[in-house]
């Protein structure tokens, strides 16, 4: 029964306020939360919700109702719901080390994020682009890839977080190669998809209008997707992104690959915000997370939803179940 770490993220948002919430199920495993027990339980008393917060020292059985796992990660200074804190930027990061290392050595089946504020973390003088770059990074995987999922739809990405202008000279053959190999491993070995069918968006408008509208698409983007499908994989050559995502296309596919973030995201947490899970593919342990920021405005009024939370722990573990 080994646990599933839950990192609490920013402390001034609604972070604490989610993890809170997961005391109202009971899980078939331990589910631990990373964060400050001061904060947790003064959140708590904020709220005004009468949660148990249990010291957790590798407890084998699942928390019972109204009763929360923590592992305490101690902060560095004084927390304001709703307001920013550079000295608290470490606290953030010691949370997803721990999270990282507890997942690589074996110590967890996984992690499921919170939350965190990007800005206050790199206004620390840390250098810090997004949950999935660091879980890469300190996995030392070469390449990961980012997939936000619904009950009825699956978007990955080429590319994450960069500038619209950078994102043309990234797609490149190797990249587009690297992310196709872990997007169909991790259908095919995380999600039991024996033949996984996936679309997958040109990047320029009508895929490039036969190299009137860019040449991405005949250059590289179709002659990567070519070699796929002469080995039989079920993916489709490069279409309009505009059109894609019509139900007709949908219905038949279990992952569309959109080539940049706003591309594809979009279109699912308009179809799915607060339901959906992010999840990190090409490592080598568990790691959805919510698809939301950290709400700061909301933190401690007790107007903050934790559905995306609950369904980020309920598939990581799933995940670790079919594992």
């Amino acid at each position: 029964m080994k646990p599933l770490y839950v990192t609490s993220g920013e402390p001034a948002g609604i972070g604490p306020d989610i993890c809170l919430s997961l005391a109202s199920q009971v899980y078939d495993r331990p589910v631990v939360v990373l964060a400050d027990l001061d904060l947790m339980q003064a959140r708590a008393k904020q709220l005004g919700i009468n949660i148990e917060c249990i010291i957790y020292t590798g407890q084998s059985v699942p928390a019972q109702l109204n009763q929360l796992y923590i592992e305490p990660v101690v902060l560095n200074d004084k927390v304001q719901a709703g307001e920013l804190n550079v000295n608290n930027a470490g606290y953030v990061i010691e949370q997803l080390k721990r999270s990282a290392e507890y997942a690589l050595s074996g110590k967890s089946v996984g992690v499921a994020t919170a939350p965190v504020q990007k800005s206050v973390i790199n206004d620390a003088g840390i250098a810090f682009s997004g949950h999935t770059e660091f879980y890469q990074e300190i996995a030392g995987v070469p390449q990961v890839v980012m997939m936000l999922a619904t009950n009825t739809l699956r978007v990955a990405l080429v590319t994450t977080h960069l500038p619209l202008k950078a994102v043309a000279e990234h797609i490149t053959a190797q990249r587009l190669t690297q992310v196709l190999d872990i997007l169909i491993h991790d259908l095919k070995e995380k999600f039991k998809i024996n033949q996984p069918r996936i679309l997958v968006c040109g990047l320029n408008p009508h895929a490039g209008e036969g190299g009137y509208l860019g040449h991405e698409e005949i250059d590289i983007i179709n002659p990567v997707l070519m070699g796929y499908r002469e080995r039989g994989e079920s993916i489709s050559l490069a279409l309009p992104a505009d059109t894609l995502f019509r139900h007709d296309y949908l219905k038949d596919a279990d992952a569309v690959l959109a080539m940049y973030h706003d591309q594809g995201l979009p279109v699912l947490k308009s179809q799915g915000f607060g339901e959906a899970v992010n999840i990190t593919l090409g490592l080598p342990f568990i790691r959805t997370s919510v698809d939301h920021g950290t709400a700061l405005g909301l933190a401690g009024t007790g107007q903050a939803k934790a559905s995306s939370l609950h369904v980020a722990v309920m598939l990581a573990l799933q995940l670790a179940h079919a594992k």
